[in-house]
């Protein structure tokens, strides 16, 4: 067995990672020697292979192999901070150029929301309603815009704040720009989230902001939550890392949602 080296093969790596994507979703787990033996590489390459999957949210990682990314858990938040800053960062800067000073705003609970939130720091006179603890606590630290933190009860975990007195609040509002995160795109559009309580509070921005942005990073093509948000179809634009899967963007184009990509540095 030989692993690939340096230059080209960073192109066999990535197609070594769709492979090994593929064939967990396919039989549900794999073994690391039986990746190994399927690829011609040896074990250790595999182990980083899965090591930078579990990372990125595409398989779960298992002691001697990898399964299907789970469905009913999400990554836990400090693991999911971490995950892609530099796409998250890159997304953020392009959503917050599209927003103009004296704006309203929805920012919901994510990690990449709360990138958006610290690139919005240097305009002007905004008003933000959040349910996202971390995004009042950034936002209030580095500018003087009016900060509206809903009602609720806050999740320890990742500082989001949750249930029916959140959903009632954000519904007295109608804002410019929502701006919400989700944890997974299905082949068809759908939008996907673990927690439903969670869930119905972006249902409510969706309901109550005159134009939503959703924001996601490539990864998210890739996970199957078990919790329907709503459809791609509904937002009116998406922004993100790297082009969408085909079946995706022709939905888009379809629906007239535009599409920005966050160029490269």
């Amino acid at each position: 067995m030989s692993d690939t080296g340096t230059g080209g093969e960073r192109t066999g790596a990535t197609a070594r990672h769709s492979g090994i994507v593929a064939l967990v979703r396919q039989r549900g787990f794999m073994a690391i020697e039986a990746l190994a033996n399927h690829f011609d590489v040896t074990v250790q390459t595999i182990r980083r292979d899965l090591n930078l999957l579990s990372e990125e949210g595409r398989v779960l990682r298992y002691h001697g192999g990898a399964g299907l990314p789970s469905s009913i858990e999400n990554i836990d938040y400090t693991a999911r901070q971490v995950m892609n800053p530099v796409e998250k960062d890159r997304i953020a800067r392009l959503v917050a150029a599209e927003i103009p000073d004296q704006a309203s705003l929805f920012i919901n609970i994510g990690t990449t929301t709360e990138a958006v939130a610290r690139a919005l720091a240097a305009h002007r006179d905004l008003q933000v309603i959040t349910n996202n603890l971390n995004v009042a606590t950034t936002l209030a630290r580095s500018t003087d815009f009016k900060i509206v933190l809903t009602g609720g009860t806050v999740r320890n975990r990742d500082g989001g704040i949750v249930g029916a007195a959140s959903c009632d609040m954000i519904g007295q509002f109608r804002v410019d720009f929502g701006i919400i995160g989700i944890s997974g795109i299905d082949e068809d559009g759908t939008l996907l989230d673990f927690d439903a309580d969670e869930v119905r509070a972006a249902q409510a921005i969706l309901r109550n902001a005159r134009q939503v942005f959703l924001v996601a990073d490539h990864t998210k093509f890739t996970r199957r939550p078990m919790v329907r948000m709503g459809s791609i179809t509904e937002v009116a634009a998406l922004f993100t890392d790297e082009p969408p899967p085909p079946a995706i963007a022709k939905l888009l184009q379809q629906h007239e949602v535009a599409l920005k990509i966050a160029p490269r540095e």
